[in-house]
């Protein structure tokens, strides 16, 4: 278990940021830790990182105590805040010199270096003074001092926040890729970047994990009713629509296009398709209808469930 959190709790004077907060997170996984603003996802990272202590509850880190051994604890992580705060006088390889050196590399930093310049794509820029970067450069060097004492856990607070499109599309495959043999805690509020990168969610809110599962059977949970959309061909009716064998309604949208709802979960899409064949209509498209994961986010955290 590389991540193992029990019932914490965090205290800033009466307010409650965390509240009796317990998950368990297993290596070459890659989660997303959602929730709005304030809801205690930053907080939850400071733990685990050992930046603050928890007011109650345990949180152990590769089998380390974030309370009783920090420094152990240190070691195995690395940690992109969210304000990614850098040293922005000094050039970006003498900074990743500065921070191998705190982690004692000695004889392997040059190569270690090198190979973390190389993997986030700062080749062109690593002569550059950091202040010289753009945001999105700035994230890359942050991600970099992440991962240059090659730790076991990862932890990392909007790690794409400032980046352009191209950009981003290359650090979420590099994040995807180093999560095949490390453990990543991410938080984001770009719902596709979870639906791209994570094999599983973690939506806080309020102190309080409200849901803990893969984006699509988060999805799935919070999609009300079982509708399909179909396009035929040509013209049919409601009533036509509403008498095939588990259908409780039929909704028209536009032209040849129909919402058809299920009576509870049962799969209509055979039924659907025997109806078009015995009614002389070709089935152009038929998707059932889900629910996007910013709609379950916005369910799980607006108190809609």
């Amino acid at each position: 278990m590389s991540v193992k959190i029990e019932n914490i709790t965090k205290l800033y004077g009466q307010q409650k940021a965390l509240d009796t907060v317990s998950f368990e997170v297993n290596t070459s996984q890659v989660v997303g830790f959602l929730g709005p603003n304030g809801a205690g996802k930053s907080t939850m990272m400071k733990i685990i990182t050992c930046f603050i202590p928890q007011t109650d509850g345990n949180a152990s880190v590769c089998g380390f105590d974030v309370t009783e051994q920090p420094m152990e604890v240190k070691k195995k992580v690395g940690y992109l805040p969210e304000n990614n705060p850098l040293y922005l006088d000094m050039y970006v390889k003498e900074y990743l010199g500065f921070i191998a050196g705190i982690h004692h590399l000695n004889g392997t930093a040059d190569k270690r270096i090198n190979e973390m310049i190389e993997m986030t794509g700062l080749q062109v820029e690593h002569k550059k003074k950091i202040g010289a970067l753009s945001k999105g450069f700035r994230q890359r060097v942050g991600l970099a001092q992440a991962l240059i004492h090659n730790p076991e856990v990862l932890i990392l607070d909007e790690p794409t926040s400032g980046l352009d499109p191209n950009q981003l599309v290359e650090i979420r495959n590099l994040i995807k890729e180093i999560g095949k043999t490390k453990t990543i805690i991410l938080s984001t509020h770009i719902m596709q970047e979870v639906k791209a990168i994570c094999d599983r969610v973690i939506i806080i809110n309020k102190g309080k994990i409200v849901a803990d599962d893969s984006a699509a059977v988060l999805q799935q949970k919070t999609s009300s009713g079982n509708a399909v959309l179909v396009e035929f061909d040509q013209s049919t009716s409601m009533q036509k629509l509403e008498s095939i064998n588990g259908v409780s309604k039929a909704e028209h949208i536009k032209d040849t296009i129909w919402r058809i709802t299920a009576e509870g979960e049962q799969d209509i899409r055979s039924s659907i398709f025997q109806f078009a064949v015995q009614n002389n209509l070709a089935v152009l498209s038929m998707n059932k209808e889900e629910h996007s994961l910013e709609e379950a986010f916005q369910q799980l955290t607006q108190g809609k469930l």
